[in-house]
């Protein structure tokens, strides 16, 4: 396909004047600052209040790049009760020379200490300027945005939830057990007295249906053995185990009486 001579020079013209026609937005830096997302990652920032020295977020950071000191501090004890000590933070340092913005530090602070900043402008000449103390990272709390609110529909949370959770069912009712011959006939007779439990037909069926069941129950059901009937079966031995145990004998043996003969055991002592 034969080019048209020109043809490059003639797009690039266009793209030219589209743009010169088209209105310019320029952000008037440094006098305007811009409009940051809620979530950007500026800078750390320090509640020192809500610092407990638990050290969690100095060993969790990847770049070792945390510094913290502190000191024990013992506090009066109230009447009848015992001193308390607690730690004092002394020194709060975060060099962000080494930083590289994981955010591992504000998720694992369990006391809400460390809050992500928008502030950005903490650019230094020197290198060895980046490492900012507690002072300067207590200044970057104020310019933490609130937290965004909640979306519409979304699901609330999980406190919230389990608050307003109703209460588990009870359990079920235990099923009618069934009566016997003469707990039939019983109730089959109370049934009849009271006129209030139904017609006398359907009594009727209850009771034979209970006298059947119960009947066959019993039918299946091994007959009981008396209690003053001698024992048939042989005596079950123990298991293996139990009869080892039984048969351990500890060193030496007691005297014995009236020259009685040693009684005979279970067990292999039993067998020598």
């Amino acid at each position: 396909m034969a080019r048209i001579p020109g043809e490059g020079l003639a797009k690039g013209l266009a793209v030219t004047m589209r743009h010169m026609l088209r209105k310019s937005e320029t952000q008037q830096y440094p006098e305007v600052h811009p409009d940051l997302p809620a979530r950007s990652r500026g800078v750390i920032a320090l509640v020192e209040e809500n610092c407990t020295v638990c050290m969690l977020c100095a060993r969790e950071c990847p770049d070792w790049c945390i510094y913290i000191d502190s000191h024990k501090e013992t506090l009066p004890a109230p009447e009848g009760g015992r001193p308390r000590a607690r730690n004092v933070l002394d020194r709060f340092a975060i060099d962000f020379s080494l930083c590289m913005y994981c955010g591992i530090c504000i998720e694992v602070c369990p006391f809400d200490a460390l809050f992500w900043s928008p502030e950005f402008e903490y650019a230094e000449y020197d290198i060895r300027d980046l490492l900012h103390e507690k002072d300067r990272l207590g200044e970057w709390a104020a310019t933490v945005p609130p937290p965004p609110a909640h979306e519409v529909g979304a699901e609330p949370p999980k406190e919230l939830s389990a608050g307003s959770r109703p209460a588990p069912a009870g359990r079920t009712a235990r099923p009618a057990q069934v009566k016997g011959p003469a707990e039939g006939a019983s109730a089959a007779q109370d049934t009849a007295q009271d006129p209030a439990q139904g017609t006398a037909q359907d009594t009727a069926q209850d009771t034979a249906q209970g006298t059947t069941q119960g009947t066959a129950r019993e039918t299946a059901r091994p007959a009981a053995e008396p209690a003053d009937a001698p024992e048939s079966r042989p005596r079950r031995e123990p298991p293996r185990a139990m009869r080892d145990i039984r048969s351990i004998r500890p060193p030496g043996s007691l005297p014995r009486k009236n020259g009685s003969s040693p009684e005979k055991k279970d067990g292999p002592e039993g067998e020598r």
